[in-house]
Order: structure tokens, then sequence, then C-alpha cells
């Protein structure tokens, strides 16, 4: 075979977050499993195809990896921006100089179109379509109708090949791959030019010319999906259901052995205009001769347990439905399930904003909670998780209000073999509480006094647990080393961690605002700061 993987990507030039329809879809199929993924974010998926090409080097496999938008634009283009060098590279290297394009999606395409063409023609030309608002010069939202008259034509050579195709230059409304060629290509030069494959990789044709490669682990070719006739699973978007088939297709064929013949192109090119195509407009895989009609793609599944089957009716019984599906979807290996839920807490928050030793403590909570949203109600002391770490290495205990806490804790990556204390269950704590007229998780607390000194302390499930060791330590008792701060529930819990962040006499603290939180939360948080840098 030609290729171990084979991943689509279904781009999106959205200006905001978006999931379902008209988002980011990706598929990623090997000869184990498939998985299709839906983001919201153009960043997160730049993230996450960081993350598949890493893991696909470290097993020395190679990968297709397919972008449903033009890689390319007509002959000309790069002359008349003034540009030198290989038109197709130079390009690539100004769009991505111009193109501004955050993690939240918000991007600067319309500005970056209306500058290209007030350069190529002083006017509204080659680009096409923008918001009515705010008025552009050199931008307008309906078609110029100069193409044929201003010497860029509206479409490349493949784009005449395939009826259904939009011309690049479209920027706005149904199929505007322009926006999406405009937002995307900096990302393929950016995973092209990665340093840690960059030898390893090449554009087809670009690179490779209109032929098959085979010299490098990592080629990325333009796919237009609506080129395969496909059909959707039960309530499955078309997004979702092209990148399936196509993915599907293309290993399937690979398998075959008859992946090879589609990157020849259209055999019946000219000399001048493979020139052309391998030099500066691109092509589009799968496209083999003129007015290609779609390709029919059947229904496959996975060829192994651990893969994931496809949604599909199944065998239907008479007169009782469809029944259940027979598998589900979902990851089973535990490390792709970790690596993967790091990479997507990564790229959906702004770790940034927090200082670098509290990083790791905000990307385990975020982790545990199965919200990066939770991290705007993170709250911490300037030294908290310094103190923390540096009393885990120095064999402080770790004092806990919660048996679920302690066993939360990965107690094989604890720096010194902390011992792990919870009072909860000792035999005194039951009378302690009925006398002092307080909950157990309180009364608890009063058996912390002779450890308190320089230990950490973690508290996610009682929020009367953490106002009794604030009255404590205001009594005078020794103080921990830092204290995370994590109860939950609808009385008390907000109060307790406003009051834990409003104590000061030098305690460290990291806690959450707010009703949320646990246990789970508690113990990733003394995870994260027991795990080596």
């Amino acid at each position: 075979m030609m290729f171990d993987t084979v991943i689509m990507v279904d781009w999106s030039a959205a200006n905001v977050p978006r999931l379902g329809r008209d988002s980011i879809w990706l598929c990623r199929r090997d000869d184990r499993s498939e998985n299709v993924i839906n983001m919201a974010t153009r960043h997160a998926v730049r993230m996450l195809l960081v993350e598949w090409l890493t893991a696909a080097r470290e097993q020395n496999q190679r990968v297709l990896l397919g972008f449903d938008f033009p890689f390319g634009y007509p002959a000309g283009f790069a002359a008349r921006l003034g540009l030198s060098g290989p038109p197709w590279r130079a390009v690539w290297d100004e769009i991505a100089s111009l193109i501004v394009d955050d993690e939240n999606n918000r991007n600067n395409r319309f500005d970056v179109a209306e500058a290209l063409n007030r350069r190529v023609s002083d006017s509204e030309f080659p680009f096409w379509g923008c918001p009515a608002a705010p008025v552009r010069r050199h931008l307008q939202s309906k078609h110029h109708r100069r193409h044929d008259s201003d010497g860029l034509a509206e479409r490349r050579i493949v784009d005449l090949y395939i009826p259904s195709a939009q011309p690049c230059w479209k920027l706005l409304g149904a199929g505007s791959v322009g926006g999406q060629a405009l937002t995307g290509i900096p990302v393929v030069r950016a995973l092209r030019d990665d340093p840690r494959w960059r030898d390893q990789v090449q554009i087809w044709p670009f690179e490779t010319g209109l032929r098959a490669p085979h010299e490098v682990s990592i080629v990325m070719a333009e796919v237009y999906p609506s080129l395969w006739a496909i059909e959707r699973g039960p309530g499955e978007t078309k997004d979702a259901a092209q990148v399936r088939a196509v993915a599907g297709y293309l290993a399937a064929r690979d398998r075959a052995g008859e992946l090879a013949a589609l990157f020849f192109g259209d055999p019946g090119l000219t000399s001048a205009q493979r020139d052309l195509v391998e030099g500066e407009e691109a092509w589009t895989l799968g496209v083999t001769a003129a007015r290609q009609r779609p390709i029919s793609v059947t229904r496959v599944a996975s060829n192994s347990p651990a893969g994931r089957i496809l949604p599909s009716p199944g065998p239907r019984r008479e007169g009782r439905g469809e029944g259940p599906p027979r598998c589900y979807d979902y990851l089973r290996d535990p490390g792709a399930i970790s690596r993967r839920s790091m990479a997507l807490v990564r790229a959906e928050t702004d770790l940034a904003r927090f200082p670098r030793p509290l990083r790791r403590v905000a990307e385990r909570i975020a982790h545990a909670a199965g919200d990066v949203a939770i991290l705007n109600d993170l709250a911490w002391s300037t030294k908290a998780a310094a103190a923390g770490r540096a009393a885990l290495i120095a064999g402080a205990p770790i004092l806990v209000d919660a048996t679920m806490v302690a066993a939360g804790i990965n107690r094989e990556r604890l720096p010194d073999a902390n011992e792990i204390l919870c009072f909860l269950r000792d035999p005194t704590v039951a009378g302690l509480a009925a006398a002092k007229r307080t909950t157990r998780s309180a009364a608890a607390v009063e058996l912390w006094r002779p450890h308190l000194a320089g230990a950490v302390v973690a508290i996610g499930n009682a929020p009367t647990a953490l106002f009794r060791l604030l009255e404590t330590l205001a009594e005078g008792a020794a103080r921990p080393a830092v204290i995370l701060g994590f109860p939950v529930g609808f009385v008390g819990a907000a109060e307790a961690k406003a009051a834990l962040a409003a104590f000061g006499q030098g305690i460290e603290f990291i806690t959450l605002h707010g009703r949320r939180g646990g246990s789970a939360i508690a113990a990733a948080a003394v995870n994260a700061l027991a795990r080596r840098r």
C-alpha cells in the first residue's frame, strides 16, 4: 500500500467557532479504526493534525492528508501580484503573511482579498463576495463579471473538469471556496514547513508532479468531496458523510492497489497544461477525465474490532424496527485517548493566560471537568503551583477530605511516595461531628492538625471541610504549603471558595469560583503538581 493512514478535512472559513453543519469535519482512517470528528475552530484542527502527524511519524507511518479547498489559483495570479519564485509557493507565502486568523476563528480574509484586488487591478477584480458593510472600494459583494476581459481566468484548468466546482475567487455564499482557500492555505503551509517532518512531506502535485508520490512519508493533496456520490448514515450530516466516505474510498483503493492512478490526473493534458497545473494551479485528486462524473462510494465498515463501525441501519428485523447498532463509535486506546484529550484542551483554550507553573494544573482541571470554560472561574495565589510542586518533591503528605479524592490521585507519579491521608473513616470522627454539631468532613479536619505544616491539602467534596480548615488556620494552626480548594455543591461551595481566595495571611491556594468542583478536579490538580515537567 502507498499509505498507512488517510486523513480527510472538510474546511470552513467561519468567523466564529461553529459545530454541526457547515463547520469543520475530519476523518482519520487506517487499517484498524476510523474516527470522524467535528471541530469548532481552525486553530483546534491544526493542533489535532499536528498530533496525528506526530504520532504517524513516531510509528513510521505514511499519511495521505486531503483538504477540500483549492491549493492554487488560475495561471498568472502570482505574476499580477509581482511575486517571484515558484508561483504556487510565492502565492502561499504571500497569503500566509497577510492572513490573521485567531483561536476563535476571527479572521481578516475580506481585508486580504481587497488588498490583493488593489494590487492586481486597483479595482474590485479578481476576488468577489463580501458582506454589504463596510463598503469596500476594491471588493464588492456581487460578481464583477470581468474575468473574460481582465486577464485572469475565473476557473483553473481542473475546475473546468468539474461542473459543480466553484471559482476560487468567490469569498461569500454557498460554495465560497475562496474564503476557505485564504484561511486554509496558511495552515497547509505551516504543516508542510513544520521542522519535525518538513524533509518528509510534499504537496501534490506542486512538489511531486502529476504522478504517484512514493519518496516521502506525508503527502498533502487537494480533494473535492462532492466529486464522490455518497450515502449518508442515519442522522449524519452531509459534511460528516463526505469525509467518512472519501477517506474510506481512498483507503479501499489503496488496499486494492488502485490508488496510484488517481494521482496522474487527466492523461490527455498537454505539456503546457501540465506545467501550469504542477507549477501554479494545482489539481484535484480523483479527477481523471473531462466532465468528471461523480465517483460512486459504497458504505464499508472498519475491518477491525478496535475500529469504528460506520453508522448504518444494519439488518432489518421484521416488525421490530432496525434494532440497536452492533458497535459504537469511540476511541479505545488509553494512550490515544489521553493525547487526544490534552490536544483538544490546549486547542480550545488559551493556556498562555495562566502563569507558566499553573498551566499544567489548568489543563488537567479542564480535562477532569470535560469543559474548558470552567477555567474562566479558576483563581490562584501567585506562588501556589510552585509551592505545591516543591512540597510534593520534599515528601510532604497530601491531606484529602474524601476517599474519592484519594482514589483519583495517581500514586505511581508522586515524586516521593507521598503519604495520602484521609481521616473521614477514622472511628473518632463520628463522635467529634456529633459533639461539635457539624459534618463528619469538617470534624475530620481536626485530625489534620499534626500533619498540616507544609502539607498539600486537596478538598474536592465538602464545603464544611474548607470552612473548618480556614477557621483552624485562623486559630493559629500550622500552615500547609498549598490548599487546592474544589468543594462542590449548591450550599456553601461558592462561599467557602470565596473565603479561601480572600483569606490572605500568606496562604497559597488554587480554587474554582462558583458551585462547580469535585473530587476528580481536586485529584487532577494534585496529579498535575506531581507530574514531572
